[in-house]
């Protein structure tokens, strides 16, 4: 029998029906004869919804690689990391998510031959035929990831803390939308102050001996590449359950750019990594939180 075992079920609350938002600003649209960074910086500065990547964005470290070096193996998934966020190919970051979890218990070769099939579009082979094929391999235990997680103190994103303060005073709603584990990112939430049905990340399954069974692929952020999963999915489904009139996803990767639209605007964040295709393809990229903050009171144009 499966079962999700990494968050109890009171982690998992559904979305509050409603949110105690103030209106930001009375002007309506950010005037046409704005360059492509202005509006991102109008956007921002009258946003009523900020979205926020979580690993390497929210926290200084990529909590996937965390893990990795905790337990042995962590050049080989970080090499997974950086085609993931830097938008490698065809891998998709379902791809790169089973590939990393494999690697954590040395069989990153063997899966790395499914993942280059898949990239490669060898033969028959669907990107299903090499999911199944490698989680079939893969075999890491509730203990490991529960001691890693009860052992590992995140590591906050300097400036962030008083980021969301700003934002949560001016009346904003905060989210965190990642392709971390929900058990890993939950602390991070309850240090920041931001509630349980405000963090969308992904769920490790488990079978009830504690064997590895795979991670809940219903979750919205266990896949990327279409409208349909993933960040720009989840940013979909926040405007149009809670009406928000300009939406700001934050982040440091691809898949963090993908989000934009359905989200009004993307805010590449280089504080921690700089990803040079994010750098080059974001509207407006920063290095620090200081500079959203101080964004955040700029006079109009």
């Amino acid at each position: 029998m499966m079962s999700v075992t990494t968050m109890p079920k009171t982690e998992r609350a559904p979305l509050s029906s409603s949110l105690n938002r103030q209106p930001v600003s009375t002007k309506t649209q950010p005037p046409t004869t704005m360059s492509r960074e202005e509006r991102t910086r109008w956007i921002w500065r009258h946003a009523d919804s900020v979205c926020f990547d979580v690993d390497s964005t929210v926290c200084e470290d990529e909590a996937i690689d965390e893990l990795a070096k905790y337990l042995g193996c962590g050049e080989e998934v970080a090499q997974f990391t950086r085609k993931a966020m830097n938008g490698c190919g065809n891998m998709t970051f379902r791809d790169a998510l089973t590939a990393r979890l494999a690697n954590y218990l040395g069989c990153g070769e063997e899966v790395a031959q499914f993942t280059r099939k898949a990239m490669n579009g060898c033969g028959n082979m669907t990107f299903r035929d090499a999911l199944t094929a490698r989680l079939a391999i893969m075999k890491p235990t509730r203990e490991q990831f529960e001691t890693y997680a009860r052992t590992h103190e995140p590591k906050l994103t300097v400036g962030i803390k008083e980021l969301i303060k700003e934002l949560k005073r001016r009346g904003i709603a905060v989210y965190l939308v990642s392709g971390g584990f929900r058990r890993i990112i939950m602390p991070v939430a309850r240090l920041l102050g931001i509630p349980r049905e405000h963090v969308f990340a992904n769920e490790l399954l488990f079978d009830d001996d504690g064997t590895f069974a795979g991670f809940d692929l219903s979750e919205l952020t266990s896949d990327s590449g279409t409208p349909d999963v993933g960040k720009p999915a989840v940013c979909q489904l926040l405007k149009q359950r809670y009406h928000h009139k300009y939406m700001v996803m934050v982040g440091d990767g691809s898949t963090d750019m993908e989000a934009s639209p359905p989200a009004d605007a993307f805010v590449g964040f280089g504080g921690n990594q700089v990803r040079e295709n994010v750098r080059r393809e974001a509207s407006w990229f920063v290095y620090g939180c200081d500079e959203l903050i101080q964004e955040l009171s700029a006079s109009e144009p």
